[in-house]
């Protein structure tokens, strides 16, 4: 692993099933216009929530390697459920030429912030031992109540407005009146979190906070890699899209959110 200087080109990878990774490929788009980004997934298989851990790590390792073989400084896995399964086995590969940075909710964060808190997420990460765990090391102190969405990662992979609606309405119906944060605890749900507030948001009530992992991922990053912010840098940084290993354009789908139009408008994807 090398320390990058200002004047360095940086490339930074991002992995996931689908387009859950836009979220912090805008961010670490913000705050370098001039990275490189490499974006891999496998939209074919996903959702990888239900699917076994030993399967999660198995096409977790393959979406990697794509975006290894572009040579990135650092390799973001923006998807939580590969982050709980496939970590310690992408990290086993890849480090420590190629620094794996993993997503974890932002549990840590809404807690110190008072409660009451819920977390939404999968239904495969609802009340799992993971989640759990990280309730219990981090908000011991503060009411959690944890919020399964059937099917809204799957909306948001598809842009399907109406689906998303349906999907964001039935968690709020789950989500306390008097829930002051909402964990985004898959990294889909971070590209409709206006939706999401706005389901939430109780009037006379303060304002909602939202925690998700998209900028302390990024952030991270460039920590592990050297490379200090530089948001008024040149906006020169290349796109490269692998979709299942295969070079690529954004999927129309990623265009209907601003996190994915944020991405092309440096660069268009080659």
């Amino acid at each position: 692993m090398r320390a990058v200087d200002y004047g360095d080109r940086v490339k930074i990878a991002l992995m996931d099933s689908g387009i859950g990774l836009l979220a912090a490929a805008a961010v670490v788009r913000t705050l370098r216009p001039d990275a490189d980004l490499v974006l891999s997934s496998d939209p074919g298989s996903m959702p990888w929530g239900p699917r076994t851990p030993d399967d999660v790590a198995g096409r977790a390792l393959t979406v990697a390697r794509a975006a290894a073989a572009h040579k990135p400084d650092a390799l973001i896995v923006a998807c939580n459920t590969a982050s709980v399964h496939a970590l310690p086995a992408l990290r086993a590969e890849l480090e420590p030429s190629i620094p794996v940075i993993g997503t974890v909710p932002a549990i840590k964060p809404a807690a110190a912030g008072g409660g009451p808190v819920a977390i939404w997420a999968t239904p495969a990460t609802t009340g799992s031992p993971y989640q759990r765990g990280l309730i219990k090391e981090f908000a011991g102190s503060v009411e959690v109540t944890e919020v399964p969405c059937p099917g809204l990662a799957d909306a948001v992979e598809r842009a399907d407005k109406d689906a998303i609606d349906r999907a964001v309405a039935a968690a709020a119906a789950l989500t306390p009146r008097d829930v002051r944060a909402v964990v985004l605890g898959c990294t889909h749900y971070e590209l409709v979190s206006e939706r999401i507030r706005a389901a939430v948001q109780q009037p006379g009530l303060p304002p909602l906070v939202l925690h998700g992992s998209a900028g302390a991922v990024a952030a991270q990053a460039l920590r592990r890699i050297g490379a200090e912010p530089a948001p008024d840098a040149s906006p020169s940084g290349r796109l490269t899209v692998l979709l299942s290993g295969t070079e690529a354009t954004l999927p129309a789908e990623a265009l209907g959110y601003a996190e994915g139009r944020l991405l092309p408008a440096v660069t268009p994807a080659r």
